[in-house]
């Protein structure tokens, strides 16, 4: 399962930004189901950030949602409001 929150976010505030993404990440990563993850940042459009995660489960990734919350916080005003839970459809790795 793919998780993807994006963000809005300011160049004044980037700094800050990937230090809680960070952050976010390693909290994340300490809980049960967690695969992966990535902070990344468009190309093209450099204030749109994405908080990427991979998970075994939906139900996974929900609780992880309510145990992490407290440090997501700050960053929701940033948030682009989507869905963001996805479910695997297919899957090709490189060759």
């Amino acid at each position: 399962m793919l998780a993807v929150i994006r963000y809005t976010v300011p160049e004044s505030q980037s700094q800050d930004f990937v230090k809680q993404g960070h952050a976010i990440l390693d909290l994340l990563a300490t809980q049960p189901g967690y695969q992966r993850g990535r902070l990344a940042r468009s190309v093209d459009e450099p204030n749109l950030w994405a908080l990427v995660s991979e998970w075994e489960g939906a139900g996974f990734y929900r609780r992880a949602l309510s145990a992490a919350r407290m440090a997501m916080y700050p960053l929701m005003i940033l948030m682009v409001n989507e869905p963001s839970a996805y479910e695997d459809v297919h899957v090709r790795d490189g060759a």
